[in-house]
């Protein structure tokens, strides 16, 4: 039955064509940024002012925890008071904050001062993806097209990490380090305010999303089901590969005698990671998603495990387009997955909690990446890749039976079939 809904999934042109939704696709991509832009960012400057990727990697190790923290959160009150009440303060927050770890780094602070502004820094990074997934399920929930939209906003997200850290890259070593957390908190700001604005494709939230439930079960939080906390730890693994590349490719370049190759390989890893998804979306699976996420991972393991053994850019090149081609399918199937363990009304907080495991993983990488390099030279720090995806493969085959939709649990289920309907613009 799945691989007959697959066969029959509509492409990104009729996706493209759903009323309303370039209104909430094009801010969106801008307030993405922080993501792709943010940690790059952090290490470049701090770098740059404490010449020491050990310490640069701590700071931005600092806001990737606080976004996992937070993140969660973020989601559980936007699925409550709606995605515009928790937007408009944050990205507040985050560009002012965003702004005084910019001048505490270009004046010299001490680490605690770096430490204190990116801690709000990472909380305040806004949601976005997540929210528009949100927005998509309540449009197009149970429709081929689903399916498709899952595929589009996983290519969305690493299309954000083609530009992001080329973009970060290029402005701090082409203009000013900290050109790229400036621009960061513009796009931020901007795109964020302009997303929260587009109301009418806005899901319903609150009561209004729990509206006709027959049940008395309290809410709960989507992390109380078993499947999405092992997405979550397949999910820290793949932020162990952002992190550790972005780290070793930037030591790598500095090694090597030329910080501008450091754009361009991460560039390639990023556009390898894009070119999968883009395929993903167009390839009629056969196999169900639970082997599919195993199959990919496995590959995304073995790839990332060959990343300390090269030292040459052409190979390194070539493997990092590997290792990009490996992620989509991870992220897009577990996307897929967990939105048919969770009810509608717990969607954001669901998806927010993936991306609060990307953001964690790689705070954890990128700190110790860090000391790697610093101690023992760029190589080094591609170990981190590699350990953090085997770890998470291992868990994920013994856990693989709890990815399975349980229509008997009531957590699952809850909500599902008496959503009110959202209405198409």
């Amino acid at each position: 039955m799945a691989s007959t809904v697959v066969e029959k999934r509509p492409g990104y042109g009729r996706l493209l064509r759903t009323p309303g939704a370039l209104s909430f696709l094009l801010p969106g991509f801008a307030a993405r940024q922080p993501f792709a832009m943010l940690t790059i960012g952090i290490v470049l400057l701090v770098q740059h002012t404490t010449g020491s990727y050990g310490t640069a990697g701590a700071v931005a190790a600092a806001t990737g925890v606080s976004m996992a923290l937070f993140a969660p959160q973020s989601g559980k009150l936007a699925d409550r008071f709606g995605q515009r009440a928790v937007l408009v303060p944050g990205v507040l927050v985050h560009a002012a904050s965003v702004s005084l770890l910019v001048a505490l780094a270009l004046a010299g602070a001490p680490l605690w001062a770096l430490f204190l502004a990116a801690v709000p820094s990472g909380a305040s990074v806004p949601q976005v993806g997540p929210m528009v997934r949100a927005r998509w399920a309540a449009k197009l929930d149970g429709t081929p097209l689903m399916s498709t939209a899952a595929a589009f906003e996983s290519v969305t997200d690493e299309f954000t990490f083609v530009i992001g850290p080329v973009l970060a890259t290029a402005l701090c070593t082409g203009v000013h380090p900290a050109a790229g957390l400036i621009t960061e908190a513009a796009l931020t700001l901007v795109g964020g305010l302009l997303f929260a604005a587009q109301r009418s494709t806005q899901p319903a939230h609150g009561l209004l999303a729990d509206a006709g439930r027959t049940d008395a079960e309290p809410h709960r939080s989507a992390l109380s089901v078993p499947g999405v906390r092992v997405l979550a730890i397949a999910f820290l693994g793949i932020g162990s590969v952002f992190g550790g590349m972005q780290v070793s490719l930037t030591a790598f370049s500095e090694e090597i005698g030329n910080p501008g190759a450091n754009g361009l390989l991460y560039g390639i890893f990023a556009a390898g990671n894009m070119l999968a998804g883009i395929a993903m979306g167009a390839v009629a699976w056969k196999i169900g998603p639970r082997r599919r996420l195993i199959l990919g991972y496995a590959g995304l393991t073995v790839a990332a495990s060959l990343l300390w053994s090269v030292h040459s850019v052409l190979l390194l090149g070539a493997l990092g387009l590997v290792v990009g081609l490996c992620i989509a399918p991870a992220l897009i199937t577990g996307y897929t997955i967990v939105e048919t363990l969770v009810p509608a009304g717990s969607r954001t907080e669901a998806f927010t909690w993936l991306t609060g495991a990307v953001a964690l993983g790689q705070a954890g990488a990128v700190t110790v990446a860090g000391r790697l390099a610093d101690a023992h030279g760029a190589s080094t720090g591609f170990l981190v890749p590699m350990a953090g995806t085997l770890l998470a493969l291992v868990t994920l085959v013994a856990l693989r039976s709890r990815l399975r939709p349980r229509a008997t649990s009531r957590v699952a289920a809850r909500g599902i079939g008496h959503r009110v309907p959202v209405p198409v613009d």
